[in-house]
């Protein structure tokens, strides 16, 4: 450890470390004369603001941690706040610690190993979480430091997300005008005419055995079984719970009863079956108050459009199959550059926190 560094507890360099209470009983979700006071719980949804109300019970500039779900996300809370169950608050010591600087500890901190069959953490086991801790002025010179990097890393973190949206953009949008654009080729039809959705067939987990054929369920394939009811190539969705999502599977399959599968193409292309499905947005179909349910019936009836010839589908899914590729490799791509900048996110913070940062850079 470099010298002048000790090691510390985070109950060490607080004044107070506690837990979130019960939700107020006068607040609101929307911020109003009489309730300006943000309530924040647990989770990084809307930087954990759950509501408004009309009394604050931290006053003081304060680190809060989420103990339950995403755990360990953490956020500086210099405003007055009420923090609500699931929360942990920490009021540091600016005697020991600059609030800046203990931020970007608990950012660093591991807090996901609980070791509780429900992960969580409690204010005993925060307390105990230790970390090298430097002089007040090195600590205002590393967090110069961290600030300048993690801005830079933030900036190029949200284009590749950008950069990612856009690309899936791309070939949903072309998507949408393959089928929109028709030709003189294309003609209208009823949906049954085109293809057939057809239920799925029980399959209780005790029955099921391992083997090779996919198990289709709303979500796609979700395992492999030893038995198939449908020939490949087939294409389905999710008739209840999950419903828009298209899967096109390319080996004999077992569609459970979560799912419609496609019963009859009528000669169609199969690929152009999945990719028209893809567009025609089978969610807007759904209903049901509770578990959302796609009934066949209701789309069997609809009047859509469809390119007649064998020829003219076979063109459209070598199209659309090569943008695919070519957006799946950019999509691996900028997902490894965000998995990256995470990385150099912990490296930075390994750095920082064993004393590498050269004296260089903390003058």
């Amino acid at each position: 450890m470099k010298e002048g560094w000790e090691i510390k507890k985070l109950g060490d360099v607080c004044d107070k470390i506690f837990a979130g209470g019960d939700k107020p009983k006068n607040y609101s979700k929307f911020k109003t004369d009489e309730f300006k006071i943000p309530i924040f719980a647990n989770g990084e949804k809307n930087k954990g603001l759950y509501g408004f109300t009309d009394f604050a019970k931290v006053t003081k500039p304060s680190i809060t941690i989420s103990a339950r779900g995403t755990i360990g996300y953490s956020k500086i809370r210099k405003e007055p706040f009420t923090p609500i169950v699931r929360l942990i608050v920490l009021n540091p010591n600016e005697t020991d610690v600059k609030i800046e600087f203990l931020k970007y500890v608990v950012s660093h901190m591991d807090f996901k190993n609980t070791g509780s069959s429900i992960p969580q953490l409690t204010v005993p086991m925060v307390k105990d979480y230790t970390f090298p801790l430097p002089p007040l002025k090195e600590q205002q010179q590393i967090v110069v430091i961290l600030d300048k990097a993690f801005t830079a890393i933030d900036k190029a973190k949200a284009n590749a997300e950008q950069n990612l949206l856009n690309a899936k953009q791309l070939f949903e949008s072309y998507l949408q005008n393959v089928f929109t654009n028709k030709s003189e080729d294309w003609e209208e039809k009823r949906f049954d005419e085109i293809c057939v959705l057809q239920r799925g067939f029980d399959l209780p987990t005790r029955l099921r055995e391992e083997g090779e054929y996919p198990l289709v369920s709303s979500n796609g394939i979700t395992d492999y079984v030893n038995i198939w009811k449908v020939k490949s190539p087939g294409v389905s969705t999710g008739r209840s719970g999950t419903i828009g999502k298209v899967h096109f599977i390319e080996k004999d399959y077992f569609p459970l009863n979560t799912s419609l599968y496609i019963k009859e193409f009528y000669g169609n292309d199969e690929k152009c079956i999945f990719y028209f499905l893809k567009q025609f947005d089978l969610s807007r179909f759904q209903s049901g108050a509770g578990v959302p349910t796609l009934n066949r019936n209701n789309v069997h009836s609809i009047k859509v459009f469809f390119p007649k010839s064998i020829q003219e589908q076979q063109k459209i899914v070598k199209k659309l199959d090569a943008l695919q590729t070519q957006t799946k490799k950019l999509e691996i791509l900028y997902q490894q550059k965000i998995a990256d900048l995470e990385e150099l996110k912990k490296s930075v913070l390994q750095k920082a926190f064993s004393g590498e940062l050269t004296q260089k850079e903390l003058v």
